[in-house]
């Protein structure tokens, strides 16, 4: 993993987490215990504060920051999709950002609620718990509660929590033609 110091701010990552050899965490960064920071993600604490709750999982190649002084928390079993934007102020707990969204400044994402992939939340957007939500600019379309949604939201982060360990005990670096 590469961790840097900004400033005398340095990242914080638990013992049981997994952060992947080329995830990138620069100054005020928490990782809790069971949380995932996967290949390729940038998570820059350089202006703010970044805190990633136990048990949620930041998938590869999104890039996590917030404007000066404030903190972006990414709720405990929350997921943040892959090759996500997340400029903004929370991911609620069990919250799913699905592929390739954009949360901008001061946006929040409710418990539970689940953003589909390629939404943009514009900048102040909170949406409630417990729902889906999609579009350009992000809206909650329908009650999460009995739709397919749900399992993802459900099953998506013990699923990552699992496959974390697995890469932990077992991802070792090769040589190209090796």
């Amino acid at each position: 993993m590469n961790l840097f110091e900004f400033e005398g701010k340095r990242p914080v990552v638990h013992p049981d987490a997994f952060v992947a050899p080329t995830a990138t965490l620069i100054g005020d960064v928490t990782v809790e215990a069971g949380a995932s920071i996967w290949y390729g993600a940038v998570l820059r604490a350089d202006i703010c504060t970044i805190v990633v709750r136990a048990g949620s999982n930041i998938q590869d190649n999104s890039v996590l920051h917030a404007g000066p002084g404030d903190t972006l928390t990414v709720g405990p079993d929350a997921t943040v999709g892959h090759g996500c934007v997340v400029h903004c102020a929370e991911v609620g707990e069990k919250a799913l950002v699905g592929n390739g969204s954009t949360l901008l400044d001061h946006a929040k994402v409710g418990a539970g609620t689940l953003v589909a992939a390629g939404s943009v939340l514009t900048p102040g957007t909170e949406l409630p718990p417990g729902v889906v939500a999609a579009g350009i600019p992000c809206k909650p379309t329908k009650p999460i509660a009995g739709t397919s949604s749900e399992f993802w939201v459900e099953t998506n982060p013990p699923y990552y929590q699992e496959l974390a360990q697995r890469h932990a005990a077992g991802a070792p670096r090769v040589e190209a033609g090796a």
